[in-house]
């Protein structure tokens, strides 16, 4: 059995601020997040590395400035997937 671990992350460009860990979790809560975002059409990104570094922040806490860089393209990724909509 595979060990399912998910993160998400929020980001209000109307505040002051890097995006916020809002969700975490392995297993059952992992898979919860994941159907949560694919009801609601929230892109989702497979990437274990970010995901078990993400999974050792508190909840509400924003990015470390090492996951800028990361993160950024993924946000850049899924506002061209939108704009293209």
């Amino acid at each position: 059995m595979t060990n399912k671990v998910a993160a998400a992350l929020q980001y209000d460009d109307t505040k002051p601020g890097a995006p916020k860990l809002i969700a975490k979790g392995q297993q059952d809560v992992a898979a919860r997040i994941i159907e949560i975002a694919k009801q609601n059409n929230i892109p989702i990104q497979e990437d274990a590395d970010l995901v078990m570094v993400l999974n050792k922040l508190e909840l509400e806490q924003e990015i470390p400035l090492e996951l800028y860089s990361i993160v950024a393209e993924i946000f850049a990724l899924i506002y061209n997937i939108n704009k293209s909509k």
